[in-house]
């Protein structure tokens, strides 16, 4: 028995690692973009004003159209559309190595994020239909492993590829992946059952992906105002439109989101931690590259590889965690992800300062990592064991657009912060040195007036705040980082105190799938 066991859990590997290639590619893709936006910038002699847009334009597309995606794969077949998304990332970064100027790649860059929106919650709806619900913890756990390691490798990989040959080589990281994940797919994933005699809510998703695309945009406007009419107004379009969603949702006799979902407590409570736990990482980043660059001077290379030490003891940690959640529940490993990545932000706020030694921010990040991938193992079982027949790609989808809203609300709320007691700590320190606050802000102008105004790419020029004369702005930034870490780790807090109250404690004796 052990034996035919081993087996069993050995089939499903290439199952488990061709949907962990998909559903890498739609984090990979943007990331290696990120981190090498200022050579393909001047490359193509983007205008400033169009490098966030350029950055971003993949990632509004995924957040307008995820929910969609996963109602669309409920319909026609949840493996069909994951292979049809994956045949357009690889044709259309093919293409993208051939661009001639900016205009072609923002195109294509539009043209991908439709393709990876098949990769967002696709890949976790086939783990309901492929993997038996007994191990579907482990497997997810593989998947979120293949996910931390490729992400862990892959910028230091590619920052050594386009320094070498090029910017334009980075668009083919992800058609490599596609294409052992497409066959990896098309041999070893059984086919969802079709879904052919539901009509496909247009409505409710164009509603929801107005909503989502709002907010994305609202929220990376914030870091430069929350009063400016490019922050304001997309978030009302964005509430306006939610509520019309759920007006529709309602009344609706096949609605793309059955809101009856929600009134469960795990569901609702794993999909709050879905939106901290991204929340906390792509505000860490931003933070971790302006603190960084302004007042360690570190190359992004060397931020990037600061990712590096703890990847494959990470890697075991969440494959050790689905096991965890398979014996047990996912509410500990929920938990105790939460708490991880709340002692991280404390763990920063503690030890940052303008000399810090640069070791010390590898377990910051190591804990901030850890944490995110053990609990979004369980947050993803959670999700999948409460999806009806035949709407796994759906479910499956909200995580994700839930994870999406998330990653934009980390880099503007963390900006958001670090601005607001930036400022009260020059001030301060203004003050305690007899200048005034005119005098003050004058040398504060030329940190100011080096800010990018785009979402992602903010950083403080480190020449400008050693030449702007009578304040210690070293200092006064990194006590407005500390200030700004121990603000977000309540977050995290108050959600695994959540899940510790209102999780089941223990798994009901041959429990299954909700009906």
């Amino acid at each position: 028995m052990p034996a035919a066991g081993s087996r069993g859990r050995a089939s499903l590997l290439p199952v488990v690692f061709g949907l962990a290639l998909a559903f890498t590619v739609s984090v990979v893709d943007p990331l290696v973009l990120s981190l090498n936006l200022p050579e393909v910038t001047r490359a193509l002699h983007v205008p400033p004003q169009a490098v966030g847009l350029l950055g971003g334009a993949a990632t509004l597309v995924m957040a307008a159209s995820v929910l969609a995606a996963g109602r669309l794969g409920d319909a026609v077949g949840l493996k069909r559309l994951l292979m049809a998304g994956l045949t357009v990332v690889t044709v259309v970064d093919l293409l993208s190595t051939l661009s001639p100027n900016f205009g072609f790649l923002l195109v294509m860059r539009f043209l991908t994020g439709l393709g990876m929106t098949a990769l967002l919650g696709v890949p976790l709806a086939l783990l309901k239909v492929s993997v038996p619900p007994e191990r579907r913890p482990v497997a997810i756990g593989v998947l979120m492993a293949v996910d931390v390691v490729l992400c862990g490798v892959t910028p230091a990989f590619t920052g050594w590829v386009v320094t070498a040959v090029g910017w334009r080589l980075l668009f083919l990281i992800a058609p490599a992946l596609c294409m052992v994940s497409l066959w990896l797919t098309a041999r070893y994933v059984k086919e969802s059952p079709a879904q052919p005699g539901r009509r496909l809510d247009l409505p409710g998703v164009s509603l929801i992906g107005v909503t989502l695309l709002g907010l994305v945009v609202g929220l990376a406007a914030a870091q430069n105002g929350v009063s400016r009419p490019e922050t304001w107004v997309p978030l009302l379009v964005s509430t306006i439109t939610l509520g019309l969603f759920v007006l529709r949702e309602r009344r609706t006799p096949d609605p793309a989101l059955d809101l009856k979902l929600f009134r469960s407590a795990p569901f609702c409570v794993a999909l709050a931690a879905t939106l901290t736990l991204n929340f906390l990482i792509a505000g860490l980043s931003i933070v971790l590259g302006q603190f960084g660059s302004a007042i360690l001077d570190l190359s992004p290379e060397t931020i990037g590889l600061l990712y590096l030490p703890g990847t494959v003891l990470i890697a075991g940690a969440v494959i050790g965690a689905g096991s965890l959640t398979e014996k047990y529940t996912p509410r500990p490993m929920m938990v105790g992800g939460l708490l991880v990545m709340a002692a991280s932000g404390l763990l920063l706020a503690g030890t940052a300062g303008p000399r810090m030694a640069v070791w010390l921010l590898v377990p910051t990040i190591w804990m901030c990592n850890l944490g995110s991938v053990v609990a979004s193992a369980s947050v993803s079982e959670t999700v999948l064991s409460q999806a009806p027949p035949g709407r796994s790609g759906t479910v499956a989808s909200v995580q994700m657009g839930f994870a999406v809203t998330g990653s934009a609300f980390g880099p503007a709320v963390y900006l958001l912060l670090l601005n607001t007691f930036f400022h009260e700590q020059w001030l301060a320190d203004a003050q305690a040195r007899g200048l005034s606050a005119t005098e003050a802000e004058q040398a504060v102008d030329a940190v100011r007036s080096s800010m990018a105004h785009s979402p992602g790419l903010t950083v403080y020029d480190p020449n400008l705040l050693r030449q702007a004369s009578g304040l210690n702005l070293g200092l006064d930034f990194t006590d407005g980082l500390r200030l700004t870490m121990l603000i977000v780790s309540i977050l995290p807090i108050a959600v695994a105190l959540a899940a510790l109250l209102l999780m089941p404690r223990r798994r009901a004796s041959g429990a299954q799938d909700l009906p």
